[in-house]
């Protein structure tokens, strides 16, 4: 609550969701402070592992994908997996993922990790759990940081595997070393919970700000979250402030919510109600329910946009109908103050 007795509410902490594969070659303060599983589910970005020009047009297209196919069929696992990669993409051919499987599978069980990782994620979204994990596993034996990060959340999710914390935090640590930021961000959540290993902010700190110094933006708010309660590191508004703004800027729901907090209660940075306002709208339309629950605040009691009972109410509703408690009982006093007719949540 702040000064001026408003609740807000930081969002706790997340972690990344599926970790993405390797790219073609590549306010409610009062809340509980629940460690989020929220994770960043990326489409597959498929690998490539040959640096290879990009044709000039469709003639060397189809020429490139004849040479391609030619070697694919001697046996080239390099190549098996680039034609895999043109099936699932459709990219030359007309896009056919059961094509797809079967050359990444010929590649695969050459030993080519960027077919193992690629072939598990198209068993896991479709395909047959048990399969993902057995070709993740082959690829994180060879030391792949993708396939391992994969594994790891598997492991903590009991996806295709039974749930174990202790092998998701060995594997997120096999990555997280290799430099996965989505390994180090996740690495750091089991930390920061206590989940396969002994609880430990400062580990945790230290793995977010790996991974948030790769960009990653939940690894950035999570940062932010961590210095504005104090939590591994001395209590600081100011960096709290900073790591919000980075991840708000890429678009983070959480971390321009948590932003708009900060502003609206002057914490690490000058009060600024209009400022606040646009964060929490931009939380808000992407349905954060926190943020949804403040812009209602703000517009009942026309602090940095003019005072809008009705517009209140909406953004009210739209937290209440996430199930946010504090937007129901707001609803309930403007009813109760006639400044809704509204019917109330029940």
């Amino acid at each position: 609550m702040d000064k001026d007795g408003r609740n807000y509410g930081l969002t706790p902490i997340e972690t990344s969701d599926e970790p993405p594969l390797p790219r073609e070659k590549r306010l409610m303060k009062n809340a509980a402070s629940i460690l989020l599983l929220v994770l960043c589910l990326a489409s597959p970005a498929f690998a490539q592992n040959a640096a290879t020009p990009a044709p000039a047009n469709e003639e060397q297209l189809a020429a490139t994908l004849r040479d391609t196919r030619a070697r694919a069929e001697r046996g080239e696992a390099d190549a098996q997996f680039k034609l895999g990669v043109a099936y699932e993409k459709g990219q030359g051919v007309a896009k056919d993922d059961t094509q797809a499987v079967a050359w990444f599978r010929k590649a695969a069980e050459q030993g080519n990790t960027y077919a193992q990782t690629n072939l598990s994620f198209m068993y896991k979204h479709g395909r047959g759990g048990a399969q993902a994990v057995a070709w993740y596993r082959k690829a994180a034996e060879q030391g792949s940081a993708d396939a391992q990060a994969y594994l790891g959340w598997m492991y903590q999710n009991g996806r295709g595997v039974a749930k174990d914390d202790v092998q998701a935090v060995a594997w997120y640590r096999e990555a997280a070393e290799q430099g996965n930021a989505s390994a180090q961000i996740n690495f750091g959540f089991m930390y920061a919970t206590g989940r396969g290993v002994a609880k430990d902010d400062a580990q945790a700190i230290a793995w977010y700000r790996k991974a948030a110094d790769q960009g990653l933006a939940n690894a950035q708010h999570n940062l932010g979250f961590m210095y504005a309660h104090g939590r591994g590191v001395m209590q600081d508004d100011v960096q709290a402030v900073a790591w919000f703004r980075k991840a708000a800027d890429q678009g983070l729901a959480n971390a321009q919510n948590g932003l708009g907090i900060m502003l609206a209660e002057g914490r690490g940075v000058a009060r600024n109600d209009a400022q606040a306002v646009m964060w929490f709208r931009k939380a808000a339309d992407q349905g954060n329910a926190s943020a949804q629950n403040n812009l209602g605040e703000m517009y009942r009691d026309g602090r940095g946009v003019a005072q809008d009972d009705a517009q209140a109410v909406a953004w009210y509703r739209k937290a209440a109908d996430q199930g946010i408690v504090d937007a129901k009982d707001a609803l309930r006093r403007m009813h109760e103050q006639g400044r809704d007719a509204a019917k109330q949540p029940q």
